[in-house]
């Protein structure tokens, strides 16, 4: 999977890209087509300077897979939080995918199966 990381309002250092490439790197294993086929897109950054109670951090995962593309967006008041929250909230989207598909498959496979059941007679 290629790894794309934009910091906005914020100095991108090691650390931070190291904890993203992580973080995302993590989400290969709920993949089911080709990992080198696949592009993330990750922003994080400050959403304003002027917030009354604190800072304010953004993450914002887009991944482009063959023939779809998810996006996942969080605010929380830790950068690190909001990574966390945004990867979970991918990981889910691609564990709904997953299993759309898987279900797609069965029912595929149910109706052939009733068709050659019932063709035979």
């Amino acid at each position: 999977m290629n790894i794309s990381i934009k910091a906005t309002g914020i100095e991108l250092t090691d650390a931070l890209r190291d904890y993203v490439n992580d973080k995302v790197g993590m989400l290969e294993r709920f993949m089911s087509c080709d990992r080198e086929a696949v592009m993330a897109v990750v922003e994080i950054g400050k959403t304003t300077n002027h917030h009354k109670l604190g800072d304010f951090f953004r993450a914002e995962i887009n991944m482009n897979m063959p023939g779809q593309n998810l996006r996942t967006e969080t605010e929380e008041s830790d950068l690190y939080a909001a990574i966390d929250v945004a990867k979970d909230h991918m990981a889910e989207e691609l564990k709904t995918k997953n299993k759309k598909k898987a279900t797609l498959l069965k029912r595929g496979g149910r109706l052939i199966k009733t068709l050659l059941r019932f063709g035979r007679q």
